[in-house]
């Protein structure tokens, strides 16, 4: 339940005026919820920015994350899978 509030919520704030993206951990819910942009992360549950105390990968999420928010041909909604740099 609390995945699918996420992705109604972020579809409110977007008809509201304000741009969101959310991390996906469960592919499912984000193509049932459809949220306007959302990264899918291929990480275990409860681990959506990769691995614990490895800032490196944590930021590297978060900058995929952001530039959903940048990429101007995008149209909501849009399921992006992450894809680590250099692979």
């Amino acid at each position: 339940m609390c995945n699918q509030a996420v992705g109604l919520v972020a579809a409110e704030l977007e008809r509201c005026g304000i741009s969101t993206v959310t991390i996906q951990l469960l592919r499912m819910v984000a193509e049932k919820v459809r949220p306007p942009r959302a990264l899918w992360v291929p990480f275990p549950h409860g681990y959506p920015l990769h691995a614990p105390n490895d800032r490196e990968k944590q930021q590297a999420v978060l900058e995929a994350a952001l530039r959903l928010l940048e990429d101007q041909s995008l149209q909501p909604p849009a399921l992006i899978d992450y894809q680590p740099k250099g692979g």
